[in-house]
């Protein structure tokens, strides 16, 4: 079912607005809190913790881009600014952008989270090889992340979502973490693109630049004792594993990066493949996002588009909404006694509109079935 009535053309300027009643309180800068923010990131800044002022800060750049490169003519707010704060201490800031030429929706998220490890906690993290995690619990900790999606408006144009995040605990001493302290800290992130039609050479472009910013820290010792690209095998296959839907039996999308759990420590790493630096590695994940992505959009954003591949590309969308209520670990987790204020952010990765008919199944043969031929059974894009 659609979560609204009406189905829009491609050229419909009227579509493509969003209601009045959306608009106006949600765009409205909220300076105190924008001022909160501010002095919290150059807070960050002089405790030498750089990452967290990095995902603001990009998230800042990200967006200014990403309005630019919509260049819509219906939607001239921009992005709206949630900047948020938890009386616990955590704090973030949530922006979105709706009814866009290019963007249908584009969200892009930041959230810092201070609190102390449960021994629940600390025993599952211990447990999945996490050292300098004590499993009694009571270490403070930082978890930050910068999360984004972007639902194009064409359905030839690909979803694309990605994240970056780190999570570091204090020494078991309760000693303050600080730069020196790091060891005790992981980083995890990754993208994924989701097309509606398949388009192989976008496909292999993509794998190819994942592939090319994993050779680029993967260390010497890591090729000659794993094989050359084994860090982005590793990581394709790990995103490979996690977007998929066992109740459909279909893989999310084509893939891309997913990793998770890399230390900072190269001793720690040193017993399987992992980047050669670990912040590094993921300041320049996000870094690719937009580069990569761009190019994709850009060639199909303006191919036409009929009303049965307008249905298709919102059937899909419906698979997406699937897997992230379903499975996907970080809305799982946020919905677990999330606070009515935050819920909106927890669920700004759904795609705005969405359907679904019983037993869609495509015609043998057709471009539709193609796409479900890949998604049941992954493919390696570049040899």
């Amino acid at each position: 079912m659609y979560a609204s009535t009406t189905t829009p053309t491609h050229n419909s300027a009227s579509s493509r607005s969003r209601p009045t009643w959306q608009r106006s309180s949600n765009h409205k800068p909220n300076h105190r809190a924008s001022r909160s923010l501010s002095l919290k990131a150059s807070s960050s800044k002089q405790e030498g913790d750089d990452f967290e002022s990095f995902l603001f800060d990009w998230q800042s750049k990200l967006c200014d881009k990403l309005t630019r490169l919509d260049g819509s003519t219906t939607n001239n707010e921009g992005f709206c600014d949630d900047v948020w704060e938890r009386e616990d201490g955590a704090f973030g800031r949530t922006k979105v952008f709706s009814g866009g030429d290019l963007f249908e929706k584009a969200a892009c998220n930041v959230s810092v989270i201070r609190g102390t490890l449960t021994e629940t906690r600390a025993k599952t993290m211990s447990s999945r090889g996490r050292k300098g995690i004590n499993p009694k619990g009571g270490q403070k900790y930082n978890a930050c992340a910068l999360s984004l999606v972007w639902h194009p408006r064409s359905p030839h144009v690909p979803t694309f979502r990605a994240d970056i995040r780190r999570f570091a605990v204090e020494p078991d001493s309760r000693a303050a973490m600080t730069k020196k302290e790091e060891t005790n800290a992981w980083y995890g992130g990754g993208m994924d693109l989701t097309p509606y039609y398949l388009n192989e050479e976008d496909a292999r472009y993509f794998h190819g630049k994942c592939r090319e910013i994993c050779d680029e820290y993967q260390t010497r010792e890591s090729v000659e004792k794993f094989g050359e690209h084994s860090l982005y095998r590793k990581y394709k296959q790990f995103c490979d594993e996690y977007f998929y839907i066992p109740a459909r039996l279909e893989h999310r999308g084509v893939g891309g990066l997913f990793f998770d759990d890399v230390a900072t420590s190269a001793e720690a790493n040193a017993a399987s493949v992992a980047p050669s630096d670990a912040k590094a590695f993921t300041k320049a994940v996000a870094l690719s996002w937009l580069d990569i992505w761009e190019p994709i959009a850009t060639r199909n954003r303006s191919l036409p588009i009929t009303e049965k591949e307008t249905i298709w590309h919102h059937q899909r969308r419906g698979r997406y909404l699937e897997f992230n209520l379903l499975y996907d670990r970080g809305v799982k987790f946020g919905l677990d006694g999330v606070t009515p204020d935050r819920f909106e952010s927890i669920m700004v990765s759904a795609p705005p509109r969405i359907r679904w008919d019983y037993k869609a199944n495509p015609s043998e043969g057709s471009k539709e079935a193609r796409l479900l031929e890949v998604l049941r059974e992954p493919v390696d894009w570049i040899e």
